[in-house]
């Protein structure tokens, strides 16, 4: 019954310590989040729609470190919109004559 205690309260020590670096850093992951969804959505809308590739090959293009940021395409608007969940997310779309646009942040 000791042993199992002292687990329990060895395993919630661990989750608080996670916790507390979690809200620690939250300020630079949403920050970095944000930056990667507005790079992936300007990055994905160029290729999709400038360029005129599937979005497949699309996922190729994004850089080491951006496993999170998911990419999805927009076809009646013209668009691509990146996410984080929970982070972030933009939305790039294409104007003939200027390219792929962000969207404002709002």
């Amino acid at each position: 019954m000791v042993v199992r205690r002292k687990w329990w309260m060895a395993a919630g020590l661990i989750v608080l310590a996670l916790l507390g670096a979690l809200v620690w850093n939250w300020a630079s992951l949403r920050a970095q989040a944000r930056l990667g969804t507005a790079y992936g959505a300007r990055i994905g809308c160029s290729c999709r729609y400038v360029e005129g590739r599937t979005m497949g090959s699309c996922q190729q293009d994004k850089e080491p470190g951006m496993a999170l940021v998911r990419l999805a395409d927009l076809p009646e608007e013209r668009a691509v919109k990146a996410s984080v969940p929970l982070l972030a997310s933009r939305t790039a779309r294409f104007k003939p004559g200027w390219g792929c646009l962000l969207d404002p942040i709002g």
